[in-house]
């Protein structure tokens, strides 16, 4: 399991393929970056791709402290050095486009490209909030078996939780879910209370492609909206029968996206 130490923790990462340019993927709250595999599949013949595990989260080390967003776009930036990945074309879903666009509007030179998925420039919704932290108090007192149920309508949208040939991945994503460490409890509070970056987002320089499931009631469209509308010269494409995990529900969609943002931009 290859993994670099940054930051005083160790990130999991995985690397394929090989090619003039380098795809970065960053994952959502509660995943891992195995919510992409369909992407590194498919990208790895043409590019390098690296998918990580945010720090406390998938295989990566469990931090001692609590973090927030501009902790882990810290780590992000790090990672990507470490790996001699820069300039690299970063795409990030939810927490991972948290990441991504205080990347793009700190650390420009160290990016290509933009891709956000399912993600928001804003603070969470206070209506959001009650919620949230007492999923999160759950999971603190009684583990996260308890709450997975009630999650996968969060992360999932309606195709994708009622189709009966997709059972298989359900049980899956459900399985990782109940079988998150306790710890987690910081990422979700980082989340919950992260400050937003719409006032950041002209700074972006960079062609952006902005990816929302339009079955997403996590970050749903409007909020993909308005980060097009921050951003100058961002596109957004909607991915059909998909929720707040469109690289997991309908990767196909994700991939056609991402050949056509990628494959019009200029050669390394």
């Amino acid at each position: 399991m290859p993994k670099l130490l940054v930051n005083g923790v160790e990130l999991h990462y995985e690397s394929a393929g090989r090619g003039p340019e380098t795809v970065v993927f960053s994952h959502g709250l509660l995943m891992s970056g195995e919510m992409f595999r369909e992407q590194v599949r498919h990208l790895s013949g043409r590019y390098r791709v690296i998918a990580y595990d945010h720090r406390g989260q998938g295989r990566s080390e469990v931090s001692r402290r609590g973090y927030g967003m501009d902790d882990l776009a810290e780590d992000a930036a790090a990672l990507i050095e470490g790996l001699g990945a820069a300039p690299c074309h970063f795409a990030g879903l939810s927490m991972g486009g948290f990441v991504g666009m205080r990347l793009a509007a700190r650390r420009p030179e160290l990016l290509r490209s933009l891709v956000l998925l399912e993600t928001s420039a804003e603070p969470e919704a206070p209506a959001n909030v009650p919620r949230y932290r007492t999923l999160n108090r759950a999971v603190r007192l009684l583990g996260a078996r308890a709450v997975a149920d009630k999650v996968m309508p969060i992360l999932f949208g309606r195709t994708f939780l009622s189709d009966p040939a997709r059972e298989a991945l359900r049980a899956e994503w459900r399985g990782h879910l109940r079988g998150l460490r306790r710890s987690i409890h910081r990422a979700v509070t980082g989340v919950i209370e992260r400050r937003g970056v719409v006032e950041e987002l002209p700074r972006i320089a960079l062609p952006t492609l902005v990816l929302v499931g339009d079955e997403d009631v996590a970050t749903p469209l409007a909020k993909a909206e308005r980060i097009q509308a921050g951003i100058p010269g961002a596109r957004l494409v909607r991915i059909p029968a998909a929720g707040h995990s469109s690289s997991v529900e309908n990767p196909a969609a994700v991939n056609a996206a991402l050949d056509a943002f990628l494959g019009a931009l200029p050669r390394a």
